[in-house]
C-alpha cells in the first residue's frame, strides 16, 4: 500500500515538535504541599523551666494575647491592640493568620478609619513604611495604619491616618509581616562569636557561589543584632518595649515619648506602661515589656513533623539537597546557646535554619529601607522553622506559595545581584522529584 507523502509529513514535523519541547521545556517547579495540618507542635513553654519561671511566661502569655484599651494607653495610632493578634498561626506566638484581625479593627467600636486597599481579609497582617519624606529624604519608619479617633476613650480626638493611597500611588510604601517568636530566648543565647564563626566558615564555598553575609550590629558596643527582618534589634526586652511602642502606640519606660503627641489624644499618663515600684506581688512588679520578653524568652521552639508532608524517605531526601544546592550556607541548620543562668537555655541546640546574617537579596526582594548597618536590598536570613505551618511568605508576605518565595531569590546582576542567584540557579536545575522532595523537607519544619 502507498505511503501518503503528507502524512509523512506531518508525522516527521510533529516528531520534531516533541523533540524541541522537550529540549526546551522548563524543569518541572514541584508543588508546594501547602500550609501543614495537625498539631501546631509550638506554643508551649521550654522543657525544663522551674516553677517561677513558669509564672513569668504564664503572666506574659496573658498580657500577649490580651486586647489594650485607650484607657490603658492603646495609641495615638497603632497597627493593631494585641500582640496576640498579630502572631496566631499556628497558635500564639506565630505569624500571621489567615483571616486578618486587621480588617475588623480598622471600624471597631465606632473607630473612624478607613481600610487601607493592602489590608485584606485574606491577605496578611501588615505594617506600613514610608520610604521617603515629603522633601525627599530617606523615611524607612512604620506609619502606623489606625488612629483612637471615635474609639471609646477617646473623646476629643481626630487625627487622622496617613494618605496610604497617595503612598501607593507614589511608590512610597513598603510592607511588613509579622515574624514568629517562637523559640526566641535560644536565639538570644547564641554568643556572637559563634554567629561570626559561622559567616567566617567554608568561605571559599560561599564565595564560589557568590554568598557574602554580613553581622549587623549595635551602633555603641559592636555587639551582634540579631531580631527583626535586618536583625536591627539586640535583645528581646529591647524587641518588646519597640514593638509596643511601634505596633501599639504604648509609650513604655523603654520608649517612654509618644510617637503621636497631639495634646487632645493623650488619656494616660506617659509612659503608658510603667513597673510598679511598691509592688507586692510578682504579678505586680513586671511591667508589660518584661512580661512580653518573659514570654518570648521561655517559648519553645517549633517541632518539625518527621512524616508530612510526603513521608519520612521524602523529607530526608529533601534534606540533603536542601544542603547539596545550598541552602544551607545561609540558612544554617543549628546553632548552640552559651551557657544561661536559665538552665532550660543552657548550652542548648538551636535547629532555627537562619545565620542570623544580612544577605543582599536583589532588587525583586529590596525595600530601600536602611536599618543598622542593612541596606535597603539586605534582609536577615529568615528563619526556617516552624515555616511548614505559615501561610504567608517573605518580608512583606506577598505570597502563600513556597515556589514563588523560592523563586524571587534570584534577581539581579552584577554588584546589584542577590546572593541567592547560583543556589536558586542549582535549585532550578533539579528534576521534578528532587524539588517536591525539598519543598516537602520545608513544609516538614
Amino acid at each position: 500500500m502507498a505511503r501518503n507523502p503528507l502524512l509523512l509529513c506531518f508525522v516527521t514535523v510533529l516528531s520534531a515538535s516533541v523533540v524541541l519541547r522537550a529540549q526546551f521545556a522548563p524543569p518541572p517547579r514541584g508543588v508546594d504541599p501547602g500550609v501543614r495540618g495537625g498539631d501546631p507542635g509550638a506554643g508551649g513553654p521550654l522543657t525544663g523551666l522551674n516553677s517561677y519561671q513558669m509564672t513569668y511566661f504564664a503572666l506574659g502569655h496573658e498580657d500577649f494575647v490580651a486586647a489594650e484599651t485607650v484607657e490603658e494607653g492603646l495609641g495615638p495610632r497603632m497597627n493593631l491592640d494585641s500582640c496576640g493578634g498579630c502572631h496566631s498561626q499556628p497558635t500564639t506566638g506565630g505569624s500571621s493568620p489567615a483571616t486578618n484581625p486587621q480588617v475588623a479593627f480598622a471600624t471597631a467600636a465606632g473607630a473612624l478609619d478607613r481600610l487601607p486597599s493592602f489590608i485584606t481579609l485574606n491577605g496578611p497582617v501588615r505594617e506600613a513604611r514610608f520610604v521617603r519624606q515629603p522633601d525627599g529624604s530617606a523615611d524607612g519608619g512604620v506609619h502606623a495604619l489606625f488612629t483612637v479617633s471615635g474609639r471609646p476613650g477617646a473623646e476629643g480626638c481626630s487625627i487622622v491616618q496617613p494618605d496610604f493611597e497617595a503612598a501607593i500611588a507614589d511608590r512610597n510604601v513598603v510592607f511588613r509581616i509579622p515574624t514568629p517568636v517562637f523559640g526566641l530566648g535560644l536565639v538570644e543565647q547564641i554568643p556572637d562569636r559563634a554567629i561570626r564563626a559561622n559567616l567566617a566558615s567554608q568561605a571559599d564555598d560561599k564565595r564560589a557561589l557568590g554568598i557574602a553575609g554580613k553581622v549587623n550590629t549595635n551602633g555603641n558596643d559592636g555587639t551582634v543584632t540579631r531580631f527583626g527582618w535586618k536583625a536591627q534589634n539586640k535583645s528581646l526586652v529591647i524587641f518588646s518595649g519597640e514593638a509596643y511602642n511601634v505596633e501599639m502606640g504604648i509609650s513604655n519606660e523603654m520608649f517612654q515619648t509618644e510617637r503621636d503627641e497631639t495634646p487632645e489624644c493623650q488619656y494616660a499618663a506617659t509612659p503608658n506602661d510603667n513597673t510598679v515600684m511598691d509592688a507586692e506581688t510578682t504579678e505586680q512588679l513586671l511591667n508589660g515589656v518584661d512580661r512580653f520578653a518573659a514570654y518570648m524568652r521561655f517559648l519553645a521552639a517549633p517541632e518539625p513533623s518527621l512524616v508530612k508532608p510526603g513521608g519520612t524517605l521524602s523529607i530526608q531526601n529533601g534534606r540533603a539537597i536542601f544542603r547539596d544546592v545550598g541552602c544551607a550556607y545561609c540558612h544554617t541548620p543549628q546553632f548552640m546557646t552559651g551557657r544561661s543562668y536559665v538552665a532550660a537555655l543552657s548550652e542548648r541546640p538551636v535547629n532555627l535554619y537562619s545565620d542570623l546574617l544580612l544577605h543582599n537579596m536583589g532588587p525583586l526582594l529590596a525595600d530601600a529601607v536602611s536599618q543598622g548597618v542593612a541596606t535597603g536590598a539586605e534582609f536577615r536570613t529568615a528563619p526556617l522553622w516552624g515555616l511548614g505551618q505559615r501561610i504567608f511568605f517573605l518580608h512583606d508576605g506577598r505570597t502563600r506559595n513556597l515556589v514563588t518565595a523560592i523563586l524571587f531569590h534570584e534577581s539581579g546582576s552584577g554588584g546589584n545581584a542577590s546572593e541567592a542567584n547560583a543556589v536558586i540557579q542549582r535549585y532550578n536545575q533539579l528534576s521534578g522529584q528532587q524539588k517536591q522532595d525539598l519543598l516537602n523537607f520545608l513544609r516538614s519544619l
